[in-house]
Formats: C-alpha cells, sequence, structure tokens
C-alpha cells in the first residue's frame, strides 16, 4: 500500500507541475494587439510609418476554425503605435499593396469559404476577389473577384497592379498566371504552368496543388516574376515568349529555396539586381544576387526564433521588414541583422510599409549596403540546433501550423509528458482495482482474491 501511495503522489507532482507549466505558458501569452478598430486599443511600440499587415488566420481560436470569430484580420499601425485600421471581415487576407500616388490606401486579396450551399452544390468553394480600402475613412471598393471550387489550394494569394484597369493574378487553382482587365472583367492574357513543366517530373501532388503558384510582380522591364512554390523555383515570364529559361531561381533543390513565399525583386542602378526572398521550409531569408548572368547567394538571416517566414521587404532606409507566420510576428531588421522593432500578431502572411514604395521598391540589395549574414545551428551552438537536427523543418513546421499560438515545442513536449503520466497513473489504478471483468463474459464482475 506504502508503493502504490507513493506512486500516487509521484504521479500526482509531476501532472500538477506539467499542467501549472503548460497553463502558465497560456496565462503569459502576448496580447493580441489587434483586437478593437481605430480606438487606440493595442497600441504598439512607434516606428517609421504606417504599417498594414494581412493574417491568414484568426487570433482567437486558431488558424481553421469555422465558428465565430472564424475570419482572419487586416490591420493598420501609424507611426505612433495606434490601431489606425481594423477589418476581419473575411476568411482570409494575403498580398498587400499600395496604391500609387496615395499615404493611406492599399489594395488586398482576400478569400472567403463558402457554404456547399452558397456555391449551389454539394461542396465548399471559394470567393477569390481583390479590393481597395481607404485606411482613414474606411471606404471599401471592390475591383474584382471570382468563385473557385474547394478551398486550401484555390485561394489566390497574390496579386499586382499592371495598370489603372488590369491586373496580374497569381491562379493557384489552375496553375495559371492570368491578366484581367478589372472593368469589363476579360481575362486578356494568361500563362499555364504546364506550357513549361511537365507534372509527372516536378512540383506537388498534380493536379490537387501542383504548382502553388502563390506570388506575381510586375518588374519594370514588363517581365512577371513568379513564385512556384511546390516547384522550389522563382521563374520569370516574358507576356510574348512565356517563360525566361536562363533566369530562373532554383532548380527544384531545397537547398537553393525550399517552398518559398512573395519573393521580392530588388532593382539596381548598376545593372546588379536581386531578389530577396522569404525562404519558408529552411526558416530564413535569403537573397539572391544577379551578376553575369547567374545567380549568387548574396545574405542570409535567421535567428532562433524564425519560423516559416512568408515575407521579407527590402526598406529604403536598409532595414528589412520581415513577416515570421508561424512565429507570429512581424519584426524589422537593421543591417546588422538585430530586431528594431516587432508586434506580436497571430500567424501573419504579408507586412507592407507604407510610403516607402511598393513590397521592396526602393530599397537596396544586399551586397550595396552590406548586411551581416546570420544563421543558427550546430555551429552557432545554440539550443534550438538540437531540435533542427532531430525534426526536418517541414514537420517542425506543420506542427507549429496546427499548435496553438501560444504553445512552442517545450510547452507541447510538457502537456505531452504529463498526458502520458495521467494515462499510466489511471491504468494502474485500473490494475489496482480489487474487482475484474470477465473477458468471455464482460457483465460478469467478480472479486479478486
Amino acid at each position: 500500500m506504502v508503493e502504490r501511495t507513493h506512486v500516487r503522489v509521484a504521479a500526482a507532482v509531476v501532472f500538477l507541475v506539467c499542467a501549472s507549466v503548460v497553463g502558465g505558458a497560456y496565462a503569459s501569452q502576448s496580447t493580441p494587439t489587434v483586437r478593437g478598430a481605430a480606438d487606440g486599443d493595442g497600441r504598439i511600440e512607434p516606428t517609421n510609418g504606417t504599417t498594414v499587415i494581412a493574417t491568414d488566420s484568426n487570433t482567437w481560436l486558431g488558424k481553421e476554425s469555422d465558428g465565430p470569430r472564424a475570419n482572419a484580420e487586416l490591420v493598420a499601425f501609424g507611426p505612433d503605435g495606434r490601431t489606425i485600421y481594423y477589418n476581419d471581415s473575411h476568411t482570409r487576407y494575403w498580398d498587400v499593396d499600395p496604391v500609387e500616388g496615395t499615404n493611406a490606401t492599399v489594395e488586398y486579396l482576400y478569400a472567403d469559404h463558402l457554404t456547399p450551399e452558397e456555391c449551389g452544390g454539394e461542396t465548399a468553394c471559394t470567393r477569390n476577389g481583390i479590393e481597395r480600402v481607404n485606411l482613414t475613412t474606411g471606404e471599401v471598393e471592390d475591383i474584382y473577384s471570382r468563385v473557385t471550387p474547394g478551398k486550401h489550394s484555390t485561394r489566390w494569394h497574390d496579386g499586382d497592379r499592371l495598370n489603372d484597369t488590369s491586373y496580374v493574378v497569381a491562379d493557384i487553382a489552375a496553375d495559371r498566371v492570368f491578366v484581367v482587365n478589372t472593368t469589363s472583367e476579360l481575362v486578356t492574357w494568361s500563362w499555364d504552368a504546364q506550357s513549361a513543366f511537365d507534372p509527372a517530373e516536378t512540383g506537388g501532388p498534380f493536379p490537387e496543388d501542383w504548382t502553388h503558384l502563390n506570388d506575381v510582380e510586375v518588374l519594370s522591364n514588363g517581365h512577371i516574376q513568379v513564385s512556384l512554390r511546390n516547384h522550389d523555383r522563382v521563374v520569370y515570364l516574358d507576356r510574348e515568349t512565356g517563360l525566361v529559361e536562363s533566369q530562373t531561381l532554383g532548380n527544384g533543390s531545397h537547398d537553393v529555396v525550399y517552398e518559398q513565399h512573395n519573393p521580392d525583386y530588388i532593382e539596381n542602378a548598376d545593372g546588379d539586381n536581386a531578389t530577396l526572398v522569404a525562404d519558408s521550409e529552411n526558416n530564413r531569408l535569403v537573397e539572391y544576387r544577379r551578376h553575369n548572368g547567374e545567380w549568387s547567394q548574396s545574405w542570409v538571416w535567421q535567428d532562433e526564433t524564425l519560423q516559416w517566414p512568408r515575407d521579407a521587404d527590402r526598406l529604403p532606409n536598409g532595414h528589412t521588414l520581415v513577416t515570421d507566420s508561424n512565429g507570429n510576428r512581424v519584426l524589422e531588421l537593421d543591417e546588422t541583422g538585430n530586431v528594431v522593432w516587432s508586434v506580436p500578431i497571430a500567424f501573419p502572411y504579408e507586412a507592407e510599409r507604407l510610403e516607402t514604395g511598393d513590397e521592396s521598391t526602393g530599397g537596396q540589395p544586399a551586397h550595396e549596403l552590406p548586411l551581416e549574414n546570420q544563421t543558427v545551428g550546430a555551429e552557432a551552438g545554440d539550443e534550438s540546433s538540437a531540435v533542427a537536427a532531430a525534426i526536418p523543418n517541414p514537420v517542425l513546421n506543420a506542427v507549429y501550423y496546427v499548435l496553438p499560438r501560444w504553445m512552442g515545442l517545450s510547452t507541447l513536449a510538457t502537456a505531452l509528458f504529463g498526458g502520458i503520466v495521467a494515462l499510466g497513473w489511471v491504468a494502474l489504478e485500473i490494475r489496482w482495482l480489487p474487482y475484474s471483468i470477465s473477458i468471455t463474459n464482460p457483465f460478469s464482475i467478480y472479486r479478486r482474491r
């Protein structure tokens, strides 16, 4: 009996310690800064200019909740850190771009998940659209939208304005890039990824999520930069001739880029242009310089908490604005790689600093500044190296994707250990019961001798 008492006390102590650790992590989570509208609530650290953030999640219930408040958020913080705009009317928010000639108007892509009844069929669908909003007045203008079947791999993540009447759209559902006249709603040009790539040789599952074409950017020479996430490539299109094969960044090997998001093209006066990439599955930011017709890595940055970044913009002051999705933060780095500003926000997709140009427009490439590299790993002797060595990045990122925003790996491990202890305790208590249930006759209960 004494031994059983010792076991019970030990199990209870371990379980309570684990529960207190998990409860403490939940109680001490960063208070979301975006709740409420432009009423001064959720004030953050002041910064240089207005920062607009689009999220791929809802702060309160989790990334894929379909319950109340299941929508994502579009929020803008003013230079003084005050919340000047807030909207959560759409299921997901994606790309955000400033409207040229304004200082408080942006265009953004959104996705709304519709029920089978709303879709007129037996399965769910998604309305993908582009809207424009004046952050000062809150006035919203519809630009263009279309309904696609299904949800996750049919949502448009990015679009870029070509001119006053035309938009370039990254169409994940059809593995294509298309240009649409938003006045007539006629598609005037398109490029199909199958015209350049064989589904049997590269990419993700076909046709479910073959390219995951998640980003487009119109360049000054008229070419279109395109991110083929599941091909681990950034490609360049000429609207007259199609794929510019000689300029492709990445070859499918994960050491160049690995399921990247939102590459930004940085044009340079000396002709040595660059592309700044949120190298998502490698948990890093990486920049490649285009010199003498070849790509070479010119900058890399990561820290111990960067987890599945999905956007990085080079600002005119030489800093880099970073969207750290699984890290639940948006941050600004200086030239030395130090974090000089950050805001906690659940599962952000993209951030834009207004009055600095669209994306990395106005920013300089890393080799001109120059920027200091920063990496973490076994050679750095940091604590995260053990985790990184034991768990592949895609698995680690998938775990973070489904975890509540307040729960890190150590908290998850504590919760699992506490659960195992509790289950073991219950099993022992059942074994110690003075009664037994017959397997052949489950209604026969007798007392053990």
